[in-house]
């Protein structure tokens, strides 16, 4: 553990005149109490509101300067509350204007503050954490002409801006970015006014005014070549391109076609604003598209494959994010069925061209079915299951439920957790009210299963079954 301290005389001196806080003061905890990442985030306080503040000069890649502001609410009374941020070094944190009394690195991402006064239940509070240094951490890709990009499932906010780190905990997002000339920032939400310093500096702005989980905040730093359009309904769309990617203007025009189409499915779009980051020459694990909120992030172009998985998830994980980690099949399951309703729209047999076959290649195989899309355990948060399996599962109980009571659903789920957070488990119970369907044999085979559905659930209505062998 490494304290970050006054000079001994100060410390003596505030020792003296108001104590150190006892051990036993109240605590939020190191973690939300979630079964995957028990250490993620703290239950002690609600965020409201993120506002990050960075500098970085591509001459120093292994280099960032930040400067977070974060608007919480007590929920119970703190003596000390953690925050969640990787590496850096600290060199201040106030709470409520007022230096805290203590500071303290935990375990790989704990950060511990004692603030200056205990903060009541109720209480609203802002802390200000400065910090610089190399950033590290799998959130954080280095761009090979010197820029760099966060993004990163489950964990990619830590790498830049400490945080409450768990989906469950959404708050609004500001950017404020300030990079070299010829250089440009671009975040999520709707863009903000440039300015200049006259020292050869240019200060970018951002601001999503929708609740989001960390994990889908993003920050990118390139010589973007950046395009702008509407939608229909005057939506700012902002699509910025690394020099090297494939700039593509009808696939642009695709980009809307899918947002429209997902919205006939889902209901209205859910963000201010929409678009892409289309990233070369990044480095580090993880998965390359990503659904940052209101601006997905790509890999070198913009292809209707990915974008409609990514844009599904502006309903399906981020305006309704799941609950916890056990959850990620509410997200990752629909938006995986939503690029067979994107074939479907262009024409093709969903039961012929992609369920029927599937099954019949898998049906035999135990292996295919071993990993339960709900819940699949530490580490298999987001396992293959849920993109192979779960666009499976949602066909067979569209089949079951009929297309009525199917897109019903597929309506009302981010109608009623707007901007929320919802697990699967209610997912299962809002199809069986809809469809007035009892459907716990459906989803117990389906969803908590470890082997191949029985043929009941397998073949539903209108799914014929294979001739025996």
């Amino acid at each position: 553990m490494r304290r970050l301290v006054a000079p001994p005389l100060v410390a003596l001196a505030l020792c003296m005149l108001t104590g150190l806080a006892p051990a036993s003061a109240a605590d939020g905890g190191a973690g939300l109490g979630d079964p995957y990442f028990p250490t993620d985030g703290n239950s002690g306080y609600d965020v409201a509101q993120y506002d990050v503040r960075i500098a970085y000069d591509p001459a120093r890649p292994d280099h960032l300067t930040g400067d977070t502001t974060i608007t919480a609410r007590a929920l119970t009374d703190l003596g000390r509350f953690h925050l969640d941020l990787t590496g850096f070094d600290v060199s201040s944190v106030t709470v409520d204007g007022r230096g805290a009394r203590s500071v303290a690195r935990e375990g790989e991402h704990e950060l511990v503050i004692t603030p200056a006064r205990e903060l009541r239940k109720g209480d609203d509070f802002s802390v200000r954490v400065r910090y610089s240094g190399r950033p590290v951490g799998g959130g954080w890709h280095s761009l090979t002409d010197g820029g760099f990009s966060v993004s990163g499932e489950p964990h990619a906010a830590t790498s830049w801006y400490p945080a409450n780190d768990h989906p469950s905990d959404k708050a609004t997002f500001r950017l404020t970015a300030t990079v070299p000339d010829g250089w440009s920032a671009v975040g999520n939400g709707r863009p903000g006014p440039v300015t200049q310093d006259g020292a050869g500096r240019r200060t970018f702005r951002w601001y999503e005014d929708r609740p989001l989980a960390t994990y889908v905040s993003t920050v990118a730093v390139d010589r973007f070549t950046v395009r702008t359009s509407e939608l229909p309904d005057g939506t700012p769309v902002v699509n910025a391109y690394s020099p090297d990617a494939l700039i593509d203007p009808d696939a642009e025009a695709l980009q809307e076609d899918i947002i429209g189409f997902l919205a006939s499915r889902f209901g209205p779009y859910p963000f201010s604003s929409a678009g892409a980051l289309v990233l070369t020459g990044r480095s580090g694990a993880g998965p390359a598209d990503l659904e940052t909120q209101s601006r997905p992030t790509y890999d070198s172009g913009l292809f209707d494959v990915a974008m409609v998985h990514e844009i599904a998830h502006q309903w399906y994980g981020d305006s309704v994010s799941f609950t916890d980690w056990r959850d990620t099949c509410v997200a990752e399951c629909v938006a995986q069925y939503a690029q067979w309703l994107w074939y479907e729209h262009q024409g093709d047999d969903v039961d012929r061209d992609y369920y029927l076959p599937t099954v019949e290649e898998h049906r035999a195989d135990p292996a295919f079915w071993r990993v339960p899309l709900y819940d699949p355990g530490p580490g298999r948060e987001l396992d293959s299951a849920l993109y192979a399996r779960g666009p499976l599962m949602l066909h067979a109980l569209r089949r079951t439920v009929g297309d009525q009571a199917f897109f019903d659903l597929l309506r009302a789920w981010p109608a009623e957790h707007r901007y929320g957070n919802a697990s699967w488990p209610r997912f299962e119970a809002l199809a069986a009210e809809l469809s007035h369907q009892d459907l716990r044999g459906f989803f117990t085979a389906w969803a908590r299963g470890t082997q191949v559905p029985p043929d009941r659930y397998l073949y539903p209505a209108g799914l014929p079954r294979p001739a025996a062998r």
